[in-house]
């Protein structure tokens, strides 16, 4: 779980996303929107939040796992 802050005037509808090759991976708990989702059969993973407390490392899991996907995709 983290704590973020919102600066979105629009959302993703859940509904349309009844696909089998997405993954739900980021849920807000206030208002239920999607905040983060990833493929399944793809390398590519998206975020719409801004970390609570921003700081060097409040990400770093995303940015880590980013370039492993970069470093999996070399040659």
């Amino acid at each position: 779980m983290e704590i973020t802050s919102q600066n979105h005037g629009f959302s993703v509808e859940l509904a349309s996303l009844k696909n089998q090759e997405v993954e739900l991976t980021h849920i807000n708990l206030n208002d239920r929107t999607l905040e983060g989702l990833r493929h399944r059969q793809l390398p590519l993973f998206s975020v719409q939040y801004h970390p609570r407390f921003p700081g060097p490392h409040d990400a770093s899991y995303l940015f880590d796992h980013f370039l492993t996907l970069m470093e999996n995709q070399k040659g």
